[in-house]
C-alpha cells in the first residue's frame, strides 16, 4: 500500500468540510481518509484557521475561553516542573550558589 500524501490546501477543505457536516467521521469517510488523520488536521493551527483549540458545539464563548486559559495554565505549570527540574540539577553538585551581575 502507497503512502498518501496530501496538500495544504486539501487539509484545509478537509477541515472545513468536517466543520459543514459537524461530523469528523462523515467527512473522513466521504474524503476516503480515516477519521483519526482528520481530527489532527483540525487540532492544526495550520489548517483550521490559527485556532490553538477547535471549537466544541455547545460550548458558549466564556466556557471556550476558560478552555484555552486552562490549557495555557497547564503548559506554563509544566515550564515551571521542568526549570525547577533544571535548577536542582544544575545546582546539586556543588551547593554553592553564585549570583552574576
Amino acid at each position: 500500500m502507497r503512502h498518501r500524501v496530501f496538500d495544504d490546501e486539501f487539509k484545509k477543505m478537509a477541515v472545513e468540510l468536517s466543520k459543514l457536516k459537524d461530523s469528523v467521521k462523515d467527512a473522513a469517510d466521504e474524503l476516503d481518509i480515516t477519521p483519526s488523520r482528520l481530527s489532527k488536521w483540525r487540532n492544526n493551527p495550520q489548517f483550521n484557521g490559527g485556532k490553538i483549540m477547535m471549537d466544541v458545539a455547545g460550548l458558549s464563548t466564556e466556557q471556550m475561553e476558560i478552555r484555552r486559559l486552562k490549557k495555557a495554565l497547564k503548559n506554563a505549570e509544566l515550564e515551571r516542573d521542568i526549570l525547577k527540574k533544571a535548577v536542582g540539577i544544575f545546582y546539586k553538585g556543588d551547593g554553592d550558589i553564585q549570583i552574576y551581575s
